[in-house]
């Protein structure tokens, strides 16, 4: 068997992919005009915006196997390494929502769940699974905590509502997260990244593992294929769940986070027979860029874009407003309309961002932790 690759450049493209995107759907010119497809559904149902969380989640298990391996034979190398990691972006997520608060900042009302703060968790629980259960055990676990959550959600009764109630407020998730974080949430009734809807979301990141562990020791077509094959598999049993359990985002429904692994998987088998397999390389080089320098990526663009918004000048506009209103809507929305004004300027901020990488990705500056 042929040495174990340092990383997948199709991991790189994928990540960077998944990362462009869920720049370019965070920060709209506005949020008063954004195409449907550039936001999330309302509650049940799915948008390609609500596929963006989740095949980052299957890229970060993807890597998991790359990342371990190569610090596997240092005293205690993994275990400080991952828990050391886990804390930081659970800290940095909550520096975001910090910068995200409007002002001024009541600890009482602070948000304390969030995008970083939940990928740590399933970072901090899916590396320690990779290192201390066998393939099988990963597997059994992801299929019993799918298995496991839709048990809780429809047949665990919430008080005032009952047992297999979705709505907003009166599913077991929403209510366990104002039981326990009530205050800190999103929203007064759920929030999007709360406690018992992360358990989920561990199953992802684990289908992700697998894809990455399938694909890590070998660059053969037979393997990209079978890692499509399976995707379409899952995709498939996701929307037959859908049936009895909707797809559903803000709760990470098991058949929310079966079918997005999917098409999560059925992406990187793509981009694996493109880029590894056929070795067509160059125009993945942007995406490459972005996927090398992930969390620079998103932390610095979606703090940005916050301290755009809420830097107010003398008329008591926002400084993005009037960058927004100068230079995109002010041509863009009387030719097009003002939902195309908000995509150009995402537009332009993600190219602001592609470049600012790509310039680091030339220097060989990668930013981690």
């Amino acid at each position: 068997m042929p040495d174990a690759p340092s990383r997948l450049d199709a991991l790189d493209a994928f990540r960077g992919l998944t990362i462009a995107a869920m720049i370019l759907v965070s920060t709209p010119g506005t949020w008063n005009a954004v195409y449907t497809p550039l936001d999330h559904a309302a509650w049940h149902g799915w948008t390609p915006t609500d596929l963006v969380f989740p095949f980052l989640l299957f890229a970060m298990g993807a890597a998991v196997p790359f990342a371990l391996a190569r610090r596997r034979g240092i005293p205690r190398g993994v275990r400080r390494h991952v828990i050391r990691r886990a804390a930081i972006l659970f800290l940095l997520g909550l520096m975001l929502n910090a910068i995200e608060a409007l002002p001024p900042l009541h600890l009482s009302t602070f948000r304390i769940p969030g995008v970083l703060q939940r990928i740590a968790i399933v970072y901090l629980a899916v590396a320690w699974l990779t290192e201390r259960a066998s393939l099988r055990a990963q597997i059994a676990v992801a299929a019993s905590t799918l298995l496991g959550y839709w048990a809780l959600l429809m047949l665990v009764p919430v008080p005032g509502a009952g047992a297999g109630v979705l709505t907003p407020a009166g599913n077991l998730a929403s209510y366990l997260d104002r039981l326990g974080l009530r205050g800190h949430l999103l929203t007064p009734v759920y929030d999007p990244e709360g406690a018992l809807s992360t358990l989920p979301a561990i199953a992802t990141a684990l289908c992700g593992v697998f894809a990455g562990d399938w694909l890590e020791h070998s660059s053969q077509s037979h393997r990209t294929l079978i890692l499509w094959a399976a995707g379409i598999a899952a995709t498939i049993a996701g929307l037959l769940w859908d049936r009895v359990l909707p797809i559903n985002k803000n709760l990470w429904t098991s058949s929310f986070a079966l079918f997005s692994a999917g098409l999560a998987a059925q992406t990187l088998a793509a981009l694996h027979w493109l880029i590894d397999v056929m070795r067509w390389r160059s125009w993945s080089r942007p995406l490459a860029a972005y996927g090398r320098n992930p969390l620079a990526a998103y932390f610095l663009s979606v703090g940005l874009d916050s301290l755009l918004t809420r830097w107010t000048l003398a008329d008591g506009a926002s400084l993005k407003g009037l960058i927004y209103r100068s230079a995109f809507a002010s041509w863009l929305r009387p030719c097009c309309s003002a939902e195309a004004a908000s995509l150009g300027y995402a537009l332009a901020y993600v190219a602001l961002w592609g470049a600012i990488l790509g310039e680091l990705y030339r220097r060989r500056l990668f930013i981690g932790i």
